[in-house]
């Protein structure tokens, strides 16, 4: 038995690699903050076309009041009007709910190994400062 700690393997960038210790370690942490930042754009994204889509419902609907009609009314014209924008009504809240609960799993993932990140035993203390870098 020895007692030196095996080491982990270096990463690409020479670093020692961080323990896989925590519940939901390897594969499922390493996506997580990637998942965690496109979840939240497209969540923004959807909510800002909902936003849009709001608008122009709403343009279209006193546009077309303006002529004393309602878009309540039972016409085919009116249906139109309200049916303008509902397969993008339903993108963009069937994207907000995905990208959302894609966002608040990886979040959740990020806070169970928020204590797992690689110790700095690879870093030996010696400080380096500009003079050192600049080789004087």
């Amino acid at each position: 038995m020895e007692d030196n700690p095996v080491r982990q393997p270096d990463d690409a960038n020479g670093s020692p690699s961080a323990p896989d210790n925590g519940p939901f370690a390897g594969n499922l942490s390493k996506y997580a903050r990637p998942a965690l930042i496109v979840g939240s754009l497209v969540a923004v994204v959807c909510i800002a076309l909902l936003i849009i889509i709001f608008f122009l419902d709403s343009f279209n609907a006193a546009t077309y009041s303006m002529t004393g009609k309602s878009v309540q009314d039972a016409t085919d014209e009116a249906r139109d009007i309200r049916d303008t924008y509902t397969g993008a009504r339903i993108g963009a809240i069937v994207g907000l709910v995905v990208f959302g609960v894609v966002a608040l799993a990886s979040g959740v993932v990020l806070y169970l190994n928020r204590g797992t990140a690689a110790e700095k035993g690879y870093d030996d203390g010696e400080d380096v400062d500009f003079d050192d870098l600049a080789g004087q």
